[in-house]
């Protein structure tokens, strides 16, 4: 058939190129063939594309689905074989196995990804009958009779779906079966696409979700002769289902909600140019991609959190890094249930909690401070536990408290906090903090509550006014130094050895309000005023909605690399630079290393800058008018509309790492993988398509057969030469006679 093709090609055009010189004056119609429609694909492409292919349709249909059964059968093959090796924790497992068993357990944690990932993992767990009561503790600890074999499957079956939906996305958008089979060749095979999906990670259920929403957009865009039928709705509301899926999994789930996002926005412009349409049928298509798109997705983003909270009820690990307010909520918690005083009063007993994640609670301590660490006197540090260090008495800045009726603490009060155990004010002067510089030593001075000026602290109830009283848990407060004007702070650095390795507390001259200078009272004790229900304060679910947030995203900016951890840079990435070890570092060890197979990783990096060039030229024909077979301006539209939507969808999973503060690792890349392998299954199949404008008939349909075929050998014998560093290895080192991977390190900076 390709013989045939090349040959009426050669026929009609009588030239080897199919870009002639010759020009021809646009029309109206043609322009409007080029420049409307959809970034995902054409009215050429979903009408008549697959009719092209072969000239029996039955045959056509009947060949697609012996090529999806056999991609289905060697995704699931690759993915689940040796599933349960090795039997002990690697990598990340440590983390998330162990939170797939909080939601067993209904324990309260914190981790800085929305919860619906591990939500899955531990429901996974649960059907296969984990019980939730592996440690977890570390890397290579065994799980010996443990059922963990359900979590991890549940990640290796979502991530065999990845080849699958990558194919029916090429197939949909190039109308091209051999276009789609390259996609899913390159990831069937790529070694780093198996280990990620092999393990209990969040990576494979994040990447399932972003492929079912393009997908669903996709096929969303093919209805666009029929809206508001059944299938459109269907697959408006199951990309919508999709999005909420990706972003409930990790927030860069967000760059997949903008790339739909922006193929909506090509949508309605396209929409708005159709003179057919009235404004209320614009408007209406408005509405529905609102409710489909916007409304809903935030209904289902909502609903995780709904069950997240209800699930994890109990308190645990996470309890510190959130305010006294929420830890009320949680079953075991000392605030839940509890009574005490509403608002704060002179002589009471207190513990104060800074806002920050992991700030910790206002602790003292007999210990001094040593020579180099500012004056040496008694330490005051923030202490991440419960702890009867951390309780300190309220006293009026002439030390009397002692009244039968106790008054309350007001906005703009100026206070003495004298520690409960060792009688000490706190304390403030201009010495300098000993971790961080230009801040200002906070201490512990003075005995029995007498001490100096520089005891003196006003209270600010944040956003109050004068007068305002200072509420249990609720009340966001800071404590202004009245002799140096500095704020009470924790920086969040832990002290050396000496310090107990306990958070740092200074006083800052800087004053902008930050979680690191705001605190609340959370334990309060005054026997002389009445006591009331904490109940009654708990937070209602939009504002632990809220606080849940802010510091998911306050933990993930400021995730900092670990000692002899490999992270690296998104320049790294695309050229398959360094790998991360999954398991082991001897040879006595089943070893596991994430490493994407380089033959392909570097096909995909070449394919990006051949899809540029491809896309620019064919774009240049287009807009200069000049003559085009029809079979290239389909493979034109391919480019531009197909090609185009995989490139931004790699662009937008890709560049905005660079803008990243946080630490960054190798498989923050896989995502945008997904995207560049597709493009390359687009950009091949139309590139040996048209090989034909160089070679003559004879030759054009043996090239592109034996390009398919040196392709398909190529990834083969690589993932061959590579397939141990998924599947695991024991025995000599790489640079080690007898090596498995012997002379396999083509990159100095592969560490396996």
């Amino acid at each position: 058939m390709a013989k045939e093709e090349c040959h009426t090609q050669w026929n009609k055009t009588g030239d080897a190129s199919a870009i002639r010189n010759r020009r021809r004056p646009p029309s109206t119609q043609d322009n409007n063939r080029h420049t409307s429609g959809n970034v995902s694909g054409g009215d050429s492409l979903s009408s008549n594309g697959s009719s092209r292919q072969l000239p029996d349709g039955q045959s056509n249909e009947s060949s697609s689905k012996m090529l999806l059964m056999l991609v289905v059968g060697l995704s699931f093959s690759t993915r689940l074989y040796k599933i349960t090796e090795p039997a002990h924790v690697c990598w990340d497992e440590t983390h998330f196995g162990k939170m797939g068993s909080y939601y067993i357990n209904r324990t309260f944690f914190f981790d800085v990804h929305p919860p619906l990932g591990k939500m899955l993992i531990g429901l996974a767990g649960h059907l296969t009958g984990y019980d939730g009561t592996f440690p977890f503790i570390k890397p290579g600890d065994k799980y010996e009779q443990h059922n963990y074999w359900g979590m991890r499957g549940f990640c290796a079956v979502l991530g065999s779906f990845l080849p699958i939906l990558s194919y029916l996305i090429v197939l949909e958008l190039s109308q091209s079966s051999t276009a789609a089979l390259i996609t899913a060749v390159l990831l069937i095979f790529d070694t780093g696409c198996i280990t990620i999906s092999q393990y209990i990670l969040l990576d494979p259920v994040l990447m399932f979700f972003i492929m079912a929403a393009v997908f669903s957009t996709v096929k969303f865009n093919q209805q666009k002769h029929r809206p508001f039928s059944s299938p459109w709705w269907l697959w408006l509301v199951l990309t919508g289902v999709s999005l909420a899926g990706a972003l409930g999994v990790k927030f860069v789930g967000l760059f997949v909600v903008l790339l739909v996002g922006l193929n909506t926005v090509g949508d309605l412009w396209r929409l708005l140019g159709d003179l057919s349409l009235s404004l209320m049928d614009i408007a209406a298509h408005l509405l529905a991609r609102v409710f489909g798109l916007i409304v809903l997705p935030l209904f289902f983003y909502v609903t995780i959190f709904a069950v997240h909270f209800v699930v994890l009820n109990k308190s645990g690990p996470g309890d510190g890094f959130f305010s006294s307010a929420f830890q009320s909520r949680l079953i075991g918690n000392n605030l839940h249930n509890a009574s005490m005083p509403e608002y704060l009063a002179y002589g009471s007993t207190i513990t104060v909690k800074n806002l920050r994640i992991a700030g910790g609670y206002l602790h003292s301590h007999w210990h001094l401070y040593p020579e180099g660490a500012g004056a040496k006197q008694q330490q005051v540090t923030a202490y991440l536990h419960k702890d009867y260090n951390n309780l300190w008495l309220v006293n009026r800045q002439d030390n009397n408290s002692q009244t039968e009726s106790p008054d309350l603490v007001r906005h703009g009060d100026v206070i003495r906090l004298e520690h409960k155990e060792t009688t000490r004010n706190l304390h403030s002067h201009l010495h300098e903090a000993p971790l961080t510089r230009k801040h200002f030593q906070v201490t512990g001075y003075g005995i029995n509550g007498t001490g100096d000026a520089n005891d003196l602290w006003q209270v600010e109830v944040c956003g109050g006014r004068k007068g305002d009283l200072v509420k249990v848990l609720r009340s966001k407060v800071r404590f202004l130094h009245r002799a140096t004007g500095c704020v009470l702070y924790s920086s969040g650095k832990t002290l050396p050895k000496w310090g107990w390795e306990q958070v740092e507390v200074t006083c800052s001259p800087y004053l902008k309000e930050t979680p690191s200078s705001q605190w609340n009272i959370e334990d309060h004790i005054n026997p002389k005023l009445p006591n009331i229900s904490l109940s009654v304060l708990k937070p209602h679910f939009l504002e632990i909605l809220v606080e849940s947030h802010i510091v998911m995203i306050r933990g993930n900016s400021g995730l900092k690399p670990k000692d002899n951890e490999m992270n690296s840079k998104p320049w790294h990435w695309p050229i398959n630079y360094q790998g991360l070890r999954f398991s082991g570092v001897n040879e006595t060890e089943y070893r596991v290393y994430l490493l994407g197979n380089p033959v392909i990783w570097w096909l995909n990096l070449a394919s990006l800058g051949l899809y540029l060039i491809m896309a620019s030229v064919a774009s240049v024909a287009i807009q200069r008018g000049f003559t085009l077979t029809p079979r290239r301006r389909e493979h034109s539209s391919v480019l531009m509309r197909g090609g185009g939507l995989l490139f931004l969808g790699w662009l937008l999973h890709y560049a905005p790492f660079y803008t990243m503060g946080r630490v960054l690792y190798y498989h923050h890349y896989f995502p945008a993988m997904l995207f560049s392998s597709m493009l390359t299954g687009i950009t091949l199949d139309v590139l040996l398509k048209n090989a034909d404008l160089l070679l003559r008939p004879p030759f054009c349909d043996r090239l592109e057969r034996v390009s398919q075929t040196v392709l398909l050998l190529s990834v083969l014998y690589s993932f061959y030469l590579f397939h141990p560093l998924s599947y695991g290895m024991r025995g000599p080192l790489s640079h080690e006679p007898g090596s498995t991977m012997a002379g396999l390190k083509w990159m100095e900076s592969w560490e396996f």
